[in-house]
Order: structure tokens, then sequence, then C-alpha cells
């Protein structure tokens, strides 16, 4: 149950994925790859579904990168992925959608920026022309205003009109309220077009934390389009972590937002789901949704010299995210598994109690024994080398026992992480 009100939205169906209205927050992502080579995008694409992205969206800027989505589609569907895919289109998108229909149907939801799809007078020409396509197609428009790329004409229009004020607004408001209004423009500019309330999906993107909380709540009281949330450019590993959670979680608390993306620089080389894994942990943080078992484990003191409990609380939970695609098949609400790796006797036993099954291990000084509790219950003592296997052990009889019906598959056993 969402333990916050939500904002009362229409419901916008993206492929098999329903935002707004009652339906959860959903958490997207976007590709990195050249899109023009399909093979590879089509890897990443579904890498990043298996790690939780429900949408997935991939840059669509040239002809090569056209041509290339009907096979990335297709290879997703052969690999049984019915992620649904968003087109990024900017300069060019009312071209590349009329020369490229395979495409347009490939796409479950294109990505609109209102301030560069087009030029000049026929600026309003181009936006109609990709919402003409959306229509035949029957697919969904995200309007995704950028105060990087905010249409000029517009910011010029209400500048000069803050201008002639008698207390002019600081530039800061007037930026703010052209980003509104340049989504709500938009929007009202589609539906007149023809393309119903129920295809569009709003976003005003900025890169500054309070900046965001300003624009989405004045957006949201404005509309009742799905909003998707995130930070134009988070940053970087702990900064981008960091100033994204900063940033989505008021809006959440406050009911607002139906789709989210935490926008992370990756470091060169590293696993792009990280971004999807940061997505949901804010999420499951708010208790808005549950996507893999908790792990409660103490941060260490003196009394904790021994690295045991973190190593052995690091690899738990890396085994609970490995057994996760193959446990949620068989063991439906095992995402609300808690588990407790505690350190020693100070707070051990009471949040080992406290969680579904838990273990207290020995700290400086104390008896080398780690009692264990299930469902609160103090269940049996492991010590020595059979600690680690054997609190594996009593996890994996736990998890058939509450979450399963019957002997747990063969195939659903993931090997513990060594240490070291």
């Amino acid at each position: 149950m969402n333990p916050y009100p939500r904002r009362r939205t229409v419901t916008v169906p993206v492929g098999r994925v329903l935002l707004g209205g009652d339906h959860p927050v959903v958490v997207q992502s976007m590709t990195n790859t050249d899109t023009a080579d399909a093979a590879g995008t089509a890897e990443q694409v579904a890498t990043l579904a298996r790690a939780g992205s429900e949408i997935v969206r991939v840059t669509v800027d040239t002809k090569a990168a056209a041509a290339a989505v009907p096979e990335i589609r297709a290879r997703l569907d052969d690999a049984g992925l019915d992620v649904p895919l968003v087109g990024d289109f900017h300069f060019n998108g009312h071209q590349l959608l009329r020369a490229y229909p395979e495409t347009a149907e490939a796409l479950a939801k294109y990505r609109i920026n209102p301030g560069n799809v087009g030029v000049g007078d026929r600026h309003d020409e181009n936006f109609v022309t990709m919402i003409e396509v959306a229509k035949e197609h029957d697919r969904v428009v995200r309007i995704g205003v950028n105060w990087g790329s905010l249409d000029q004409a517009l910011l010029t229009e209400l500048m000069d009109a803050n201008a002639r004020r008698a207390e002019p607004e600081d530039a800061r408001e007037v930026m703010i309220e052209a980003m509104i209004q340049s989504a709500l423009r938009s929007a009202e500019l589609a539906e007149r077009t023809g393309l119903p309330a129920e295809r569009i999906v709003l976003s005003a993107k900025v890169s500054r934390v309070r900046d965001m909380w300003d624009v989405y709540r004045r957006l949201a009281a404005r509309c009742a389009y799905p909003l998707h949330l995130g930070l134009t450019e988070a940053g970087m590993g702990l900064k981008g972590a960091v100033a994204s959670t900063a940033g989505l979680a008021p809006l959440l608390t406050d009911g607002i937002g139906d789709t989210i993306r935490v926008s992370l620089t990756p470091d060169p080389g590293a696993p792009r789901e990280r971004e999807v894994e940061i997505a949901q942990e804010v999420l499951q943080a708010l208790d808005l949704r549950r996507f893999a078992p908790d792990v409660t484990a103490c941060p260490g003191c003196g009394r904790t010299t021994s690295t045991l409990f973190q190593e052995m609380a690091r690899d738990i939970q890396a085994y609970l995210r490995a057994s996760m695609p193959a446990w949620k098949e068989v063991y439906p609400g095992v995402e609300g598994l808690r588990v407790a790796v505690m350190g020693c006797v100070v707070n051990g036993p009471g949040e080992s109690k406290h969680a579904d099954i838990g273990i207290s291990l020995p700290g400086t000084g104390e008896t080398p024994r780690a009692p264990v509790y299930r469902d609160g219950v103090f269940v049996g003592t492991l010590q020595g080398a059979e600690i680690v296997p054997g609190f594996q052990k009593m996890l994996d009889d736990y998890v058939v026992a509450r979450y399963g019906d019957g002997p747990r598959p063969e195939d659903a056993r993931v090997p513990l992480p060594t240490s070291g």
C-alpha cells in the first residue's frame, strides 16, 4: 500500500506498462550505446531490463539509428523481453518518424523536446508532425522540457513581460515559469491536434535539486498528466546518487511522480544498470515499491573489529539480489523479506528479532557464537566455520517455508559469494 497520497492523474499505457492513476511508480533508464549498433544496443537494453528497468529509452538522432530500431525490437522480442522502448528525438524527429514508419511502430513512446523539435516558424509544424505520427500508431509522447534547451522565443517573451512589471521576478522564477508553460502549451497543442490526454506524459528537467522541487510542484498543481521525474544531469558516483535521492524523495513523498530515472554519469566502463539499482533503492527506502529483500547491517565500531559481519552482510545482500530472478518466479512476495546481519551484542539480538531472519555475529571480546532469530524467536546458534554456510542454509529454508509451497528448484539456488 502506498504510504503517501498520490496526485491524481490520467493513466497512460506505455506498451505493457501503465503510468499514472493508481499504478506504481515506474523505473526507467536510457542506453548510452550508438543506436545504429543494433546488436550492442539490444544487449544493453536487455541488461537494463533484467536489472529492473521497466522502460528503456534509446537515442534516435540519425537515419542509421532510426533504421536500427526495428531490429533492436526484434532482438528483444526473440529474447523474450517485452520491455517498452522510447525513442529520444530532438531536432529531426519529425523527419525520421515519417521516413521510418517501422521505427514509429516499434517504439512505444516518443520523447519530444519542444525546445528544439524545430526551428523558427516551423517549430509548431514539426511538433505537430510528430504528434500526427503518434496518433497514427496509437503511441504515447513524453513532452520533455529541459532547461538546457528551453524554447528561446518563449523565454524571451516571458523575460520581456517580466521586465515590464512594477516589481519583476528574479530570472530563476521566470525560467521555471517558462519551463512549465512550454510543457503545458505543448500538451495543449498535442490535444488540439487530436492526441488524447491518455497518451501524454510531461517532464521538466533541471540539474539542481531545489529547482527540481519547485518546477515539479508547480507543474503538478497545474495539470493531470503523469510526470516523469529526474535530474537532467545528476553527476557521477556518490554525488549523482545523493543528488538524485535528494531530488526525488521529497517529490515522491508529496505524491508527485509516476515514473523516474536516475541520470547517473557512469565511471568509464562501469555497468550502466547502476542507475536502475539506485532508482529502485529510492522507491524501496520510501516503501513505495519492493524489488529485493532488505539487509539490515550495523555500521561497525570499536566493538566490531572483525570484518566478518561486513563481509557476510555484503555477500548475503549480493546473494539475495542474484537469487531474485529465479526466486520471484516461484516465491511470490519474497521481495518483502527482511534480513539482519549484525556485528555485536549491543543491537544485534534486537535487530535480528525485528527482522524476518537475522544473525548476531560476535563482536570484540564476545563469545564466538552467533545466535540466529527467525520471526523474532531464537532458533539456534552458529559458530566457527559453519557461520556463513549455516546461515545461508537457514535463509534458504526460511524462504521456502514462508514463500513457497513446495521444494525449492535446484536452478533457483545461487552459490553464496566467497569473501576475500
